[in-house]
């Protein structure tokens, strides 16, 4: 639950600026994620609603965080004994010291204090909640938002929803000092985890993708990750044009490249590094994409600074990726279509707590924040795909390679 990188300091001070980007007089409801069901009695590994966590540092489930003029306390849920004796109790101790917030209360009482104010205010902010099922990436949403709302309004029927989440997002988009040391510390271990990989000497023992992974996993755990930012993505000749190739159970074709698409995460923020090796000597031709690729993000480094939208930067980098396709003889003509079937995802993303974290893509780009630099061309006709992925700090005179001790050659 407690990350010693983040004192309750921090915690308090992200609400206090909540605050006064909110300026309304509404109380702040927000809810953790709630645990969701596996099989029978077993639930998916927890993972915290990002922005929940970047108001207290909690990582229990289920909690509710009131924030109303200046009082704010956090409801815990009453669990059965059976959950407590497996699972055990959250300790009100434990959420005051991590977040700062004095009161705590049980569920009983704790809803009883917010049903009276509920039922007396014409709006309260909180997060929207997501679609049930979210198609573009075909998932099922946490259903721990919905499940507030319906409750807030069972409270009070006429009662307005203020959606926080575009405060949220320009407080989080902008890094604290803590949260770049974190990030830094995460790609640090990232770097350190992949050079002796990279080694020709043990790429040479490899036979399958998952012996790749498992020291990966083993180096990200020794060097102090707490786990995985993301599913890691080892994926060679064909499964290397798979963006997300997440089964890693092939056996590696030494002729092809692989690609592994990692990150550790240290103190609940994100690294994420690919690098593209090929353990035999690589053809003329994939040494010819490698080096597009490699072009590719040498040209973006150029364009991210304060004042670059990311919408129109990707625009340019299309072009310029559409140029060496052409050269590749892998399109005759540049327009979207045709550069979108051998270069079909974004080249920067933002990256802080979420791997793809918030941001807003129409707005310029501003020192402190911090996104990846990933061009990739993946032509599976042939088996090649190539990805060069970096994690770039935004300064005031230009951009930082926080990942550049991790070598890019071929």
């Amino acid at each position: 639950m407690y990350n010693s990188s983040f004192d309750k300091e921090f915690f308090k001070g992200n609400r206090q600026k909540l605050r006064e980007l909110f300026l309304g007089t509404a109380p702040i409801v927000i809810t953790a994620n709630g645990l969701v069901q596996k099989n029978a009695d077993e639930t998916l590994e927890f993972s915290q609603d990002s922005n929940f966590w970047y108001l207290t540092g909690i990582d229990e489930p289920n909690l509710i965080l009131v924030m109303d003029k200046n009082k704010e306390y956090i409801i815990v849920p009453e669990y059965s004994e059976i959950h407590d004796f497996f699972d055990g109790k959250v300790s009100y101790d434990t959420v005051k010291n991590i977040s700062g917030i004095e009161e705590c209360y049980s569920d009983k009482d704790g809803w009883k204090i917010l049903n009276s104010r509920i039922k007396k205010s014409k709006h309260v902010a909180t997060l929207a909640a997501n679609p049930k099922f979210i198609s573009a990436y075909g998932m099922y949403s946490n259903p721990a938002r919905e499940s507030l709302i319906t409750k807030l309004k069972e409270i009070n029927s006429s009662i307005e929803l203020l959606d926080l989440r575009a405060h949220l997002m320009n407080l989080r988009v902008i890094k604290q000092l803590p949260e770049i040391e974190a990030i830094k510390e995460a790609i640090g271990i990232t770097v350190k985890t992949l050079k002796p990989i990279m080694k020709q000497k043990k790429l040479d023992t490899y036979n399958y993708e998952y012996e790749i992974e498992a020291d990966i996993s083993s180096g990200f755990r020794s060097k102090g990750a707490a786990k995985h930012a993301f599913t890691p993505i080892v994926g060679s000749g064909i499964n290397s044009t798979i963006i997300h190739s997440t089964l890693n159970n092939s056996e590696i074709d030494i002729n092809l490249p692989i690609v592994m698409d990692v990150g550790a995460r240290f103190n609940n923020y994100s690294a994420d590094i690919t690098r593209t090796v090929v353990p035999g000597k690589p053809s003329k031709r994939l040494r010819n994409v490698y080096d597009a690729v490699l072009s590719a993000q040498d040209y973006a480094l150029t364009l991210l600074k304060p004042g670059v939208i990311l919408e129109e930067y990707e625009e340019e980098m299309e072009k310029y990726i559409g140029e060496k396709l052409r050269e590749l003889g892998l399109i005759k003509i540049i327009d979207r279509e045709n550069v979108r079937k051998y270069f079909p995802h974004m080249v920067s993303h933002f990256l802080g707590i979420d791997v793809h974290d918030v941001g807003d893509y129409k707005k310029p780009l501003a020192p402190n924040m911090v996104v990846t630099c990933e061009p990739g061309i993946y032509i599976p006709e042939e088996s090649i795909g190539i990805r060069i992925e970096d994690d770039i700090l935004i300064t005031d005179g230009g951009c930082e390679v926080l990942s550049r001790n991790l070598p890019r050659e071929l």
